[in-house]
């Protein structure tokens, strides 16, 4: 019996040393190349879990040097070089400004302030608001202070964190599109590659974004998402991200800080996040369209010989009336995820092309003048996420305005005109809020045949 106590007894210390960490990745960037020795002490270390609120002690050398790695990757130039001199950074691009921290903070979370040491006798405060577009800014953002103290005493610990925070705000919620562009997609730039490993403080926190994009959140951290509100208090942590990395419109750069994500990776991430079944469009049994149906502005006005016509030529049919089937996310992803073409006229509802699986196809419907931001927003998104992109560019006889202006009008022969004289809202009063569609569907059946071959071809092989 001797020798199954022992066996027994070694149990836990086997558990722990097969629980290793590995972090492992190329840093692209100019002037910003990370010796290769601190490459290698990523590929251990035992990491104690821990919940919000709970005290832990001891932060190990390698959490340490893991935690001040992968705060790095997300400064580069100069702002890396005052990362490692100061502790403390800010990088700042057209979009976006992401403050970090490398050594110990204090957060005050009643006033979402951040106190850290600087040198002797210097204080110095900068003020960022958290959110990843910086231009336009939603209103009520609330202003994180970062304050480097210098000599001065800041506030006493009431708990203690194992891993950095990463601050954000929600901002304004309700459109898909602004919710995966300046949420979503950001926080998985900024997040991810810290391996869960990091604790989410969501200042402005939302229930309502919880409850969609929950799953989402709880796969980019092993800790319960802070709500200020609730957990009003001084929270400290080894480390501090404030703000949230920005690439472009709904797009992921591999050339861009921290590198090496993709919008396929963020499709990937999102399909284990919601457990979504099909990977490939050849794994959905017979071809199967969604028709994104609006009931206000930018609707089809034949609608009803649309779908006879898809019903024709051989497809399953789901139409989704958006406030009806959108309301659960997650019920909803699964149905997109199940369809092998998207189609759509051109508006936020697209967005959902990234819950497709790779190789269906998105159509949509580009109306006058929509032509850059339908290529730019979802175009290029899809294209990236190894979705076959169709465009269907309507002809201004499909247009009601054809009913509201004559044909020699500025809005059908110089589409631009509207944006360059009042800007965007001018231009979306006509292109968006006043526009319906009648397509034409001679035309139509084209573009569908298309696509049934598209899918039908990926299905076969």
């Amino acid at each position: 019996m001797e020798p199954k106590r022992t066996v027994f007894g070694a149990t836990p210390i086997i558990f722990l040393l097969a629980l290793p960490l590995i972090c492992v990745g190329i840093d692209f960037f100019w002037g910003n190349n990370i010796p290769f020795d601190r490459w290698m002490r990523y590929f251990s270390g035992i990491v104690e879990q821990s919940s919000v609120g709970e005290k832990i002690i001891n932060q190990t050398a390698e959490d340490q040097e893991f935690m001040r790695f992968h705060l790095s990757r997300l400064v580069r130039g100069e702002d890396r070089k005052n990362l490692e001199s100061t502790g403390f950074a800010c990088d700042r691009t057209y979009h976006s400004v992401v403050c970090v921290l490398n050594q110990p903070v204090k957060i005050d979370t009643r006033n979402m302030t951040i106190y850290t040491q600087s040198a002797p006798n210097r204080i110095q405060e900068t003020v960022i608001r958290p959110h990843a577009r910086q231009e336009g800014l939603p209103p009520g953002i609330t202003p994180v202070h970062v304050l480097q103290i210098g000599n001065s005493t800041p506030p006493v610990c009431e708990f203690e964190h194992h891993d950095p925070a990463v601050i954000f705000s929600s901002g304004a919620i309700g459109n898909v599109f602004h919710e995966m562009n300046e949420i979503i997609i950001p926080l998985f730039i900024t997040a991810k590659h810290f391996e869960s490993r990091v604790v989410l403080i969501l200042e402005d926190y939302n229930p309502k974004l919880m409850s969609q994009y929950g799953k989402v959140l709880s796969s980019l951290t092993r800790h319960q998402v802070l709500n200020p509100a609730i957990n009003g208090s001084v929270h400290c942590f080894p480390g501090s991200v404030v703000g949230l990395r920005y690439h472009d419109n709904l797009a992921l750069n591999s050339s861009e800080i921290p590198g090496g994500y993709s919008m396929t990776s963020f499709k990937d991430f999102l399909r284990k996040a919601y457990s979504l079944k099909f990977s490939h469009v050849s794994q959905i049994p017979k071809p199967t369209l969604m028709l994104l149906s609006r009931t206000n502005s930018r609707r089809f006005l034949n609608e009803d010989e649309m779908i006879q016509l898809i019903k024709e030529l051989g497809f399953e049919l789901i139409v989704v009336k958006r406030l009806k089937t959108v309301s659960n996310l997650d019920k909803f992803v699964k149905m997109i995820n199940s369809c092998s073409v998207l189609v759509g006229a051109h508006g936020a509802g697209l967005t959902n092309e990234i819950f497709l699986p790779t190789g269906a196809v998105m159509i949509q419907v580009e109306l006058l003048g929509t032509e850059w931001a339908s290529n730019t927003y979802y175009g290029d998104t899809a294209r990236a996420m190894g979705v076959h992109y169709l465009r269907y560019k309507i002809e201004p006889e499909e247009s009601s305005l054809a009913k509201i202006y004559s044909r020699d009008d500025e809005v059908f022969t110089d589409q631009g005109s509207l944006f360059r004289k009042g800007g965007y809202r001018a231009a979306r009063k006509v292109y968006l809020d006043m526009q319906n569609v009648r397509l034409n569907l001679v035309r139509f059946r084209q573009t569908l045949v298309e696509a049934f071959s598209l899918v039908t071809d990926s299905f076969e092989s």
